[in-house]
């Protein structure tokens, strides 16, 4: 299998994983414990939260560990809700978020708040008149992620953040920016709160953050603790290996940066030549439209997509052997082309790209 759905999930990096086995063996005490075992966490912990706060220019007390995004946005959105909101409250989100985000409002809208979406234009940017008009006296909150984890378009959030400062200075802005963080420069100054996630920059699955400017005040999902807004024992290798991936993946931001686009560049390319393949309604490609290099998203026709789903779901060689000789035409000679420059992609430089090829590819000898 070629790995391509590195907007899912990216695999852990040798150094981070040495760095979560090395803290799981030698600092194993309770962080929380105030014995010497206990203090030797606990510096360990306090070094890992400086490092990030430095990495994103905030407070080390604004940093809260979670389990990662979904629970991140949950703290923040309905954290929010429970803390200055009441029944009629209003909230705005867009029509292109994370499908978390979405089970959160309706959550909340079940609840006595009230949910809007503000439209996005053409091309999938937020409409700033739109905007304007649905941020009203009432709103508490406005959540819109930073980039779109499926075609990759990226919101412009200083500008979200000046529209809602202007209509109700008083609401609060929360950005998902688990799909931006390690691909693009990220300024927390633009937001009020916001989520990131581990496994989405070469880190180990099941530790992320909330990032909550202390001027945001949230309340508990969590009661355990009096003085912590998640309480429990810190999970330590977790927290250190998710520090460690995250000064990687801002290293040489803008050298990684330049290589992804020379790959996305190629990949354009080349899409160019096989258009009849493709689906002309889905592309995104008009030049004032700020797209994520690091996501490509490539739309088959109907007539190609039927072909890939039937290998894809092949669950015998018959069946493959029924799908892969509806391939046999010119149209799926150019569709090669196409999956050979995606396939090429190296995997360290991979990320973001979506893919359901894997069988496709394999099924038909590449």
């Amino acid at each position: 299998m070629i790995y391509l759905d590195y907007s899912s999930t990216t695999p852990v990096l040798p150094e981070v994983l040495d760095s979560f086995n090395k803290v799981s063996k030698d600092y194993f005490a309770n962080p929380n414990s105030l014995h010497s075992l206990g203090e030797k966490s606990k510096n360990l912990m306090n070094g890992a939260t400086k490092q990030i706060s430095e990495l994103l220019k905030i407070s080390e007390d604004e940093v809260i560990y979670t389990s990662g995004s979904t629970e991140s946005n949950n703290m923040a959105i309905i954290g929010l809700a429970l803390a200055v909101g009441k029944k009629g409250s209003h909230i705005v989100t867009s029509k292109m978020e994370h499908e978390s985000i979405y089970e959160i409002c309706s959550y909340l809208e079940e609840n006595g708040f009230v949910i809007d979406y503000v439209n996005n234009d053409d091309n999938g940017v937020i409409d700033f008149e739109d905007l304007k008009k649905k941020v009203i006296d009432k709103t508490i909150l406005v959540t819109i992620s930073a980039v779109n984890s499926e075609v990759g378009i990226r919101q412009p959030l200083k500008t979200i953040k000046q529209v809602i400062n202007k209509e109700n200075p008083r609401c609060v802005f929360h950005s998902d920016m688990t799909q931006a963080i390690g691909k693009v420069p990220v300024n927390l100054a633009d937001v009020d709160m916001a989520s990131f996630d581990s496994q989405k920059i070469y880190g180990v699955k099941g530790v992320g953050m909330l990032y909550k400017s202390n001027k945001v005040r949230i309340k508990p999902l969590f009661y355990g603790s009096k003085k912590d807004i998640r309480p429990g024992t810190p999970p330590l290798p977790l927290i250190a290996s998710f520090s460690k991936a995250l000064r990687i993946s801002l290293t040489d931001l803008d050298k990684k940066s330049e290589k992804v686009k020379k790959y996305n560049d190629k990949i354009a390319e080349v899409k160019e030549k096989v258009e009849d393949i493709l689906d002309p309604e889905a592309e995104v490609t008009k030049a004032d439209v700020v797209v994520l290099t690091a996501i490509t998203n490539i739309v088959f026709n109907e007539e190609i997509a039927d072909s890939i789903l039937a290998m894809k779901d092949a669950k015998n060689e018959d069946d493959e052997k029924k799908a892969a000789d509806a391939f046999q035409s010119a149209t799926i000679n150019e569709a090669m082309k196409l999956l050979d420059v995606v396939a090429y992609v190296p995997s360290d430089m991979a990320s973001g790209i979506l893919g359901v090829l894997d069988s496709f590819m394999t099924s038909s000898g590449k």
